[in-house]
């Protein structure tokens, strides 16, 4: 099973494993409550909670008039856009403040939320399935103890969203334990779920050869995912550059039409319709707007609705095409830009980019991207079928294909380390008053980031990144936690923490039990004679898949080597080489 939680709009798809059987990819086209049924479904990413915190309504059961005006009475309190919530901070998105964001209940957080939403899915495909599959009772019975599941997230989410997600999958029963999440949930970016949509749909067949580029375009509600590809051979793909996001979806399109509409009603009578009209904008005028040199018009009233010093007449509103142009252009500004970055980075020729997510389906949107491409030789190219469904049903093609066998490191991945203190390097004597004595006499200097995965690095599935270090104690040394930290600056090859301390953030912790190892085969003995501990392991990165694990590996009695577990952990010092 794979979930697409998008920002404003969800959905599920499925295939069974049956020996002997060519798997198909089958949508979730029904959900409960849902008026309109089809190739398209999907439902609204909105709940409703009473004030008690109990969740009164999912989906398309939270747009129903009767729900609503029950809704109103009994003072629920409703949710969406709550996946923003659980963005990283390191994004960019200066254009946005919390408070620009729906708020969450008080009493409840992202990853709850996320749980109820999770559920509610699992739940509804569930049904779907038992409703659809011949002998469907008996047949889910057969099948609920080995489901796997995968999950899409935008290409900027990182490994504390995927912690989040898991845990949010256990509360929401998919899985009983953090263990089983572990071994059953996999994780794919929505560009490259968006990739493998596209080639299962056959759609890069004859847009590109080996040896040519593909750009993916994700057009999501929240987000814009930018990733590029080079066809190797037929369905295969290695991923050429640092894949992008930007939080400009569409929602924020409709956020800046709500400012717009509250400025420009300021003083009228229809000032407190804002909220109407940015819905009804939201579902109709953003996608039916194609020619910057005609206005639009928003239909929130009746007939009788006037006045004509706000453009209100007949129950409209009018808007200036400029009006919706200066709208759109952040998003438009944000996908050329992402476009053209992603070329740079790559000596690969790109010869298509391929534009999918339900914002896709705006053909503005879609123009604008065609009219600046399609000079510079390149095709620009909406893939036939739902838009909408890609990511849910790229996700399942994910885990059954593997197209994209090489991924690039988003980020420089590292450990804050001691160092030897070298007298002729001027950046070490600049720290000479941090300079640190260790039991065996040596002089070493904190804050040095030893550098184990480089962002850029092109890496394959089986790829692994090793990094030798020790530590030393005075006392023994029963286990080792240390944190993987991420760089998010500029710099090439960034060598001390101290510069830019904002800029690095843990990423995961790896724990090692190394009690087992007999003292005798670490202690050590100073200068002055004093005993001391030391210990050496290897810090081991893989990056081969879209879920970046670590492991720490030490050598026990008679040099076996023992590696710990990948245990992912978000939230004493050691010393470069061993």
């Amino acid at each position: 099973m794979a979930f697409d939680i998008g920002t404003t709009y969800s959905g599920a798809s499925y295939a069974v494993l049956d020996p002997g059987f060519v798997p198909e990819i089958h949508g979730v086209t029904r959900f409960p409550a849902q008026q309109r049924v089809g190739g398209d479904s999907k439902i609204p990413t909105i709940i409703f909670y009473d004030q008690e915190g109990a969740v009164r309504a999912v989906g398309a059961e939270a747009t129903q008039d009767s729900f609503l005006e029950e809704a109103g009475d009994e003072d629920y309190v409703k949710v969406e856009w709550f996946k923003l919530h659980l963005r990283p901070r390191s994004l960019p998105s200066t254009h946005i403040r919390e408070e620009d964001i729906p708020p969450l209940p008080e009493n409840k957080t992202g990853e709850e939320i996320l749980a109820d939403f999770l559920g509610y899915l699992f739940r509804s495909t569930r049904l779907y399935i038992q409703e659809s599959h011949p002998g469907g009772v008996a047949f889910w019975q057969s099948v609920e103890q080995n489901i796997d599941y995968v999950l899409s997230l935008p290409n900027g989410w990182e490994g504390a969203q995927q912690a989040q997600m898991r845990r949010s999958a256990v509360r929401a029963g998919l899985v009983a334990s953090e263990a089983e999440a572990l071994k059953r949930i996999s994780f794919v970016t929505e560009g490259e779920a968006s990739l493998h949509f596209c080639v299962q749909k056959g759609v890069t067949r004859g847009a590109i050869e080996p040896g040519e580029g593909i750009i993916i375009v994700d057009c999501g509600g929240g987000t814009i995912d930018v990733s590029a590809y080079v066809c190797k051979a037929h369905n295969s793909f290695e991923e050429v550059a640092p894949p992008q996001c930007h939080l400009e979806g569409s929602v924020f399109v409709s956020r800046r039409a709500r400012i717009h509409l509250m400025q420009k009603l300021q003083g009228s009578r229809y000032r407190d319709d804002v909220d109407h009209m940015t819905n009804i904008f939201d579902r109709s005028t953003k996608l039916s707007f194609r020619n910057p040199a005609s206005p639009a018009f928003i239909r929130f009233g009746t007939a009788r609705d006037k006045d004509l010093t706000v453009d209100i007449k007949s129950g409209q509103m009018k808007l200036s095409g400029d009006d919706i142009v200066k709208m759109f252009k952040p998003s438009v500004e944000a996908i050329m830009n992402a476009i053209e970055e992603q070329r740079l980075q790559t000596t690969t020729p790109i010869k298509a980019v391929f534009l999918v997510g339900g914002f896709a389906a705006s053909d503005y949107l879609f123009n604008q991207v065609v009219e600046q491409l399609q000079p510079q030789g390149l095709q620009v190219t909406r893939p036939d079928g739902h838009l909408n469904k890609a990511v849910a049903d790229g996700a399942v093609s994910f885990y059954l294909d593997h197209f994209v066998s090489v991924r690039v490191a988003n980020f420089t991945y590292g450990m804050e380390c001691l160092t030897s203190f070298d007298p002729s390097n001027p950046d070490h004597v600049a720290r000479s008053g941090k300079t640190i004595f260790r039991p065996s006499g040596r002089i070493v200097i904190p804050e040095y980031f030893d550098v184990i995965l480089k962002k850029g690095i092109r890496v394959s599935e089986e790829t692994e990144f090793k990094r030798s270090y020790h530590v030393e104690s005075s006392v023994p040394i029963k286990s080792r936690t240390e944190d993987i930290l991420c760089y998010r600056g500029r710099k090439e090859d960034p060598k001390w923490v101290d510069l830019e301390p904002y800029m690095f953030s843990p990423v995961c912790t790896v724990v090692a039990d190394t009690s087992s190892i007999p003292e005798s085969e670490t202690t050590q003995q100073s200068l002055d004679g004093m005993r001391y501990y030391r210990k050496e392991f290897d810090i081991i990165l893989l990056f081969g898949m879209t879920e970046l694990k670590a492991q720490i590996a030490w050598k026990e009695s008679g040099g076996v080597e023992k590696r710990s577990p990948a245990i992912i952990v978000y939230d004493s010092l050691v010393e470069a080489g061993a």
